[in-house]
């Protein structure tokens, strides 16, 4: 199945999104169809061997609306979600302009005797005899007449498409505001003639009773007031996709590469993996690599979202988008174009943006007959209000109100708006959440499993005991060194560094075979040597009961433990000890905090599980699990009614994210469980396993708002509008009235929406990477070396003349290496290699004639 994305043109509300839907998933061959009104996208999977983009595309356009592949029509330099929104909103704007143009007159016109009325003012002399009166019914009406029809004109589009998509026997939102705003204008057609009927034959009387009743307002105002929410909910929607845009912009278009010798500017889109590119401070990083030659400091807030900038040196990795503070480097490409971090983090988020929650399901099968309800209830309140006496202008005055108050709009837009402004809010907390229904499950989620290796700890521990039985420490390192050289355990890595600390080196090891989950075997100097966990020592008939007591301290103290025997004969063990990261009690805390069983999976034995668990307070620990039974106890967990969340960082969690309810990676994993994730955490911060479930639990209780009121509203709305009021207190709602409410409940709900962007993630401090990264930059450069930046909060800045000042007044400061200063938010960043005291800062500022405020 091959998954593909869409634009779709022409939809105004849930009706038409849910038609596109219906229509696509009748072709065999596809599933998961899913069609966003927010972002005018379908998107899905199908068999290429039974369908092919064309047939889908034509699909769409017999339902009456336009598609084209994702990008074929997008301008390469414009960011593909901002470029519609602007040019929707700028053509709405001129729109709305010149149908308030022709509006205010008509509303004068139409209205003047009730508002002079209400000011009690006497009508102008001049109005009263141009407009006023049975004889001047004629000039009274025909004046609304030519001033209703520009307007009606400049939103032909509720028309064209209304009556069209009402032809097709799938009528929507355009179809209610057409036939409302059509019927009020025929209607008044249909008065003309009917007062010059009466002028004709002398019945003045018929002629006041149809002056009173034109509808042309109502004609105009219902448009202009629909185009007055639609712009205000484009406006709106515009701000939903701010932070993919913000991330589209982080993307350098140009980066400079050495080749043959020479530096030059190319296109990032010709850049090449092993290409050597120069970054000088100030410049975004192109892609991503590993550096080759200098040193800096690197903001990767962008990416991770922590503050403090990183330090960079000849063997570090580097990410896209990422900004040079201070030196300059080279470093090699390994990612480049459609590969490298922020366009993965791009096309997550864009696609997270364009899929749907389970529970929109709901609100698209209602739009599918809402429309028709409406119509029909229009229609039958109409009649009885007829059959019960009332005048045909007040049975037609009750249907319009009907067809312009409902608003399947907002029933359509509730989902959409919340998940792109959640998941853009989780971007820029380095919290990708790749789907809706992901956002719907992790907030449902009552079990947390944590991996330890990688994910509770560092992932890199470090030998803290040898204890050789009958040998030297020293031959007893050799031996496990070369055991263990071809090893992938982290375990084994931690051998492999005491090793090279005490400068030994490892023993030549022939027939080298690897056991899964149990250790290794190797032949030196001819005898079979082990190393691995007890169990292995056990099967392979190795006795290690009169070490029973070293295990139990060493386990107790939550170490691993690695055997190693030669000849059939225990000959040493090593201890080993992965540390915790820093944030994974706070981690442990909050979830266990939140109601969350917080359970752990390790290979260890249980006395180091038991140990771990105890230090961050874990409900439960599972000792001994091999990596193919990950899974399976992921799925124990869910046949007991659990709805379980799994975060893992190596390929060999790869199957259990995939099986839990809700899969997250963590920012230091492979790209396999990345790819296996339902959420991917950017940072090695377990908190932010905390944040993605209380964004996921914010952005559902937003969309249960969102469709609460947008049922509400139509709840209460649609019968007012019959008129269920007026028998017992006179209540009638006036087609224009109705207008207005149809327009504002979809503004109000992407409003609701747009309150996410309030969401603050937890704090954790920082990650793990950042804090390893800045250690290694003090133990190579020195403590001189060691970059360290302050944010000054400065008044008095006004143009880019003050910007130019302050920067040349901090940058003359001893221990500054690099100043940014922001005129707009009045602060500056200033990266030093030494702590400066503010005092020294306040006095530089004030003498170049600003003021330090914090």
């Amino acid at each position: 199945m091959k998954k593909e994305r869409f634009d779709i043109t022409g939809m105004t509300c849930s009706a038409c999104s849910s038609r596109v839907e219906k229509a696509v998933a009748k072709l065999e061959g596809t599933e998961g169809v899913s069609v966003n009104l927010l972002t005018n996208s379908l998107q899905l999977s199908y068999d290429e061997g039974k369908l092919q983009p064309a047939q889908i595309i034509a699909a769409v356009e017999q339902a009456g609306y336009g598609a084209s592949l994702k990008g074929e029509k997008a301008p390469a330099a414009v960011p593909e979600q901002e470029a519609p929104l602007e040019k929707e909103a700028a053509a709405m704007k001129k729109r709305l302009f010149w149908s308030v143009i022709f509006l205010l007159p008509l509303m004068y016109v139409a209205m003047h005797p009730m508002f002079f009325h209400w000011f009690g003012l006497p009508v102008p002399d001049v109005v009263a005899q141009v407009f006023d009166g049975p004889e001047n019914a004629i000039t009274f009406s025909f004046a609304q007449f030519l001033l209703m029809l520009p307007i009606m004109y400049l939103n032909r589009r509720y028309y064209v498409v209304g009556f069209r998509n009402l032809a097709q026997g799938a009528p929507n939102m355009d179809s209610l505001v057409g036939m409302g705003s059509m019927a009020a204008a025929v209607f008044g057609a249909f008065a003309l003639f009917r007062m010059g009927w009466g002028l004709g034959h002398g019945d003045m009387s018929l002629v006041a009773e149809y002056s009173r009743n034109l509808y042309f307002e109502s004609a105009g105002m219902i448009v202009t007031l629909i185009t007055v929410g639609k712009y205000l909910e484009a406006k709106a929607k515009g701000k939903t996709s701010d932070a993919l845009a913000k991330l589209m912009e982080l993307a350098p278009q140009q980066a400079t590469v050495l080749r043959q010798g020479q530096e030059m500017s190319v296109p990032v889109e010709e850049l090449l993996v092993g290409d050597e590119i120069v970054v000088r401070p100030g410049e975004r990083l192109p892609a991503d690599g590993v550096v080759i030659s200098g040193q800096t400091s690197i903001d990767e807030s962008a990416i991770t979202g922590e503050s403090i900038p990183v330090f960079k040196k000849a063997g570090d990795t580097v990410t896209s988008a990422t900004l040079n503070k201070a030196g300059a480097i080279h470093f090699r490409a390994a990612k480049v174009g459609g590969d490298t971090t922020i366009s993965q983090i791009i096309r997550l988020v864009d696609e997270a943006s364009a899929s749907k929650a389970p529970m929109a399901r709901l609100a698209d099968r209602i739009a599918g007959v809402f429309v028709p309800a409406v119509i029909l209830i229009a229609l039958l309140a109409g009649g009885v209000w007829l059959a019960m006496g009332e005048s045909v202008e007040f049975a037609f005055s009750i249907a319009i109100s009907i067809l312009v108050i409902s608003c399947p709009c907002a029933l359509g837009l509730a989902t959409p708006v919340a998940i792109m402004v959640g998941t853009g809010k989780g971007a820029e907390n380095g919290i990708l959440i790749k789907s809706g229904e992901a956002l719907e499950m992790a907030q449902a989620v009552d079990t947390v499993v944590l991996d330890k290796t990688g994910t509770i700890t560092a992932g890199k521990p470090k030998v803290t005991d040898v204890l050789p039985f009958g040998l030297q420490e020293e031959e007893l390192l050799a031996l496990g060194a070369g055991l263990e050289k071809a090893s992938e355990h982290p375990l084994a890595e931690a051998v492999l560094n005491r090793a090279q600390e005490k400068g030994i080196t490892p023993a030549v090891v022939t027939d080298f075979q690897a056991v899964i989950g149990r250790g290794v075997q190797g032949k030196i100097q001819g005898d079979v040597c082990l190393a691995g966990n007890e169990a292995f020592m056990e099967e392979q008939g190795i006795d290690i009961t009169a070490q029973r007591d070293n295990m139990r301290k060493l386990a107790d103290a939550g170490k691993s433990l690695l055997f190693f025997a030669r000849k059939g004969v225990l000959i040493g063990l090593i201890a080993a000890a992965d540390e915790e990261k820093p944030s994974s009690v706070q981690a442990v805390h909050a979830l266990r905090d939140m109601g969350l069983e917080v359970i752990m999976l390790t290979g260890d034995n249980e006395r180091t599980a038991e140990a771990v668990g105890r230090r961050l307070g874990l409900s439960k620990s599972i000792a001994g699990v091999l990596p193919a039974m990950k899974e399976q106890h992921i799925a124990d967990l869910q046949a007991q009614g659990h709805r379980v969340a799994m975060i893992g960082d190596g390929i060999n969690d790869a199957p259990a994210l995939a099986r839990a309810d809700v899969g997250i990676a963590i920012g230091a994993g492979t790209d396999v469980a990345m790819e296996s994730a339902d959420a991917v955490l950017i940072r090695n911060s377990l908190m932010d396993v905390v944040s993605a479930i209380k964004l996921s639990k914010a952005v559902i209780r937003n969309i249960k708002e969102n469709l609460f009121w947008a049922f509400i509203y139509n709840v209460i709305g649609i019968p007012l509008a019959a008129g269920l009021l007026y028998p017992a207190f006179g209540i009638k709602l006036s087609p224009m009235i109705g207008a207005a409410a149809m327009s504002m409940s979809s503004v109000c709900v992407v409003m609701n929406a747009l309150r996410l962007r309030s969401f603050r993630p937890e704090s954790g401090g920082e990650g793990l990477a950042d804090k390893e990264n800045h250690q290694e930059g003090q133990e190579t450069v020195g403590k001189e070396d060691v970059l360290m930046q302050k944010e000054l909060k400065i008044e008095g800045m006004m143009c880019a003349h003050c910007q130019k000042h302050v920067n040349d007044a901090l940058t003359k400061m001893a221990g500054v290496t690099a100043v940014e200063v922001n005129l707009e938010a009045g602060t500056a960043t200033v990266t030093m290699d030494q702590d400066i005291p503010q005092a020294e800062f306040a006095k530089v500022i004030t003498e170049a004639g600003y003021e330090l405020v914090g």
